[in-house]
């Protein structure tokens, strides 16, 4: 038997799973590791405290599980996209790593509008300029920090960071170098255009592989650290979302999948490249050789319902606590009851402004239709179904984009319940499955470097051997037209309420 390392570096902590080559997990083992906001809106983390978690959970599942060393064939690395690491020319870490949620570099996506025009940028890389990505936070320790910048010799993403102390190789892929803004999307190589016009040298970058490549073997001195054959083979993985994908099997047309956690994603697969123009999705290279993915995020999807448990579901948690059952479960229970449209009650689910489709911070989160025959089961089943209409409204971009959907996955915190699946299910019109391993970005790298070891021909040959199905929901054929009815009515309430929105957060 073949076994394949998985390691899948987040912001919490570094979680490495050592699978079997059918995608059994063998063992697994996390370390977490902490945040650094110095200021308001900053985020940091210490590249090292990942090197160190992904070395010490490395060793943690192969003393777990007895494999011969002989017998792993190759490891596959995901990661935290966006953050930015600087070495010098000694390889130093020059300072902390700025990560994916820090929004200090507003006056740097100013800048990189003036230098190169927002039409261009989507152009090139297939994204309007963001304050969580890459290419802003390079600009802005150029500007704010120049006695750093100027003994730059090389900068990485987090998990190719990963990479360089795994194998000394400097590298990347295209996944995760797509949300750098410096890579030409379409054509999925560096653009000089941009490197010129920003001022950034192209040799501080790696070299750009496509996800199941080999990107570098194991140094002889860290095979020796962590118990693993000299000459082991690391593949370039993928960004976290990349790799949630290939870990769930979105790797063919007309397949996605849809995460509720705090924020929500849906995230489908195509083998053509299509970019929104006015920005409402990301593209991004996708972890299969030679396609793309679209990816929609609404910012309060499952942080709604959270917000509602605290403030609302006292008695529910009570009860909890007495049955030992999860309070998420018996507010499932409770908005059952409700029919669906919740008895003509809306609520839009913008409690932190939102991405797509509206692109707008100041939106904020509205109960619509509120009467005095409602109750609080019928307003935690608006909230469900409300950020249901919000995940649709990602898909109807897609569908704008020539990208349809017909085979969707559920992942997340939210994908556990049964009623948020029929909602899906009954909102998209197609079935709604789980996958039956959780492992999602971890199983994915791992699946990239089976390939990448010469295990299976292909990603899509792979994912068909490995990933399995756990529960499938259909749609409910009468629910799905009482739906449509309300959600056209959503669609009518942001616009609506735009400039108010605008008026308010100027109050």
């Amino acid at each position: 038997m073949s076994y394949i390392i998985g390691v899948d570096c987040g912001t919490s902590g570094t979680k490495t799973v050592l699978f079997d080559e059918k995608g059994s997990v063998i063992a697994s083992k996390t370390i977490e590791y902490p945040m650094y906001q110095p200021k308001n809106g900053y985020a940091e983390q210490e590249p090292g405290d990942w090197a160190n978690a992904m070395i010490n959970t490395i060793k943690a599942v192969m003393a777990q599980s007895g494999v011969k060393k002989e017998d792993v064939k190759g490891i596959g690395i995901s990661g935290q996209m966006h953050g930015l690491v600087m070495l010098d020319k000694d390889n130093n870490v020059l300072r902390r790593s700025i990560i994916w949620c820090d929004q200090r570099t507003a006056a740097e996506v100013e800048q990189m509008n003036k230098i190169v025009g927002r039409d261009k940028l989507v152009e090139i890389t297939a994204n309007p300029a963001l304050t969580g990505w890459t290419a802003a936070k390079i600009l802005w320790v150029k500007n704010n920090e120049p006695e750093i910048y100027s003994k730059v010799a090389h900068i990485l993403l987090p998990k190719d960071f990963l990479r360089f102390v795994l194998t000394g190789e400097y590298a990347t892929e295209v996944s995760d170098a797509s949300g750098m803004q410096l890579l030409d999307v379409p054509n999925r190589c560096w653009s000089d255009e941009l490197l010129t016009a920003f001022e950034i040298d192209k040799s501080w970058l790696g070299k750009v592989y496509e996800s199941c490549e080999v990107t570098g073997t194991l140094t002889k001195c860290m095979a020796e650290t962590l118990g693993l054959c000299e000459g082991t083979i690391v593949v370039g993985g993928a960004g976290d979302n990349a790799a949630a994908a290939v870990g769930t099997g979105v790797v063919e047309d007309g397949k996605a999948f849809t995460t509720i956690g705090t924020s929500g994603v849906v995230f489908a697969h195509t083998s053509n490249i299509s970019i929104d123009k006015m920005g409402r999705v990301h593209t991004c290279c996708a972890a299969v050789p030679n396609t793309w993915h679209v990816m929609g995020v609404t910012q309060g999807a499952g942080l709604s319902l959270k917000w509602f448990r605290d403030n609302l579901c006292m008695a529910e948690k009570e009860t909890a606590k007495l049955m030992g059952v999860d309070e998420y479960y018996l507010m499932d229970k409770q908005a059952e009851q409700v029919p669906v449209g919740a008895n003509r009650l809306l609520y839009l689910p913008y409690l932190m402004g939102e991405r797509t489709p509206h692109l707008d911070p100041d939106a904020r989160g509205v109960f619509f239709g509120l009467s005095a025959i409602h109750t609080r089961r019928d307003m935690l089943r608006a909230v469900m179904e409300g950020v249901t209409y919000s995940l649709r409204d990602c898909v109807e971009v897609f569908r704008e984009m020539n990208v349809n959907v017909s085979d969707m996955m559920a992942c997340g915190g939210g994908g556990t319940s049964p009623l948020w699946r029929s909602m899906l299910a009954d909102l998209y019109n197609c079935e709604v499955k789980t996958a039956a391993s959780k492992e999602g970005p971890a199983l994915g790298v791992a699946i990239l470097a089976s390939v990448g070891a010469g295990l299976y021909s292909s990603v899509s040959e792979a994912c068909g051997e490995i990933v399995k199905t756990d529960k499938i929901q259909a749609p409910n054929a009468d629910n799905v037209p009482e739906y449509e009815k309300y959600y056209q009515l959503y669609r009518e309430i942001y616009p609506a309420l735009k400039e108010s929105f605008g008026k308010l957060a100027n109050m």
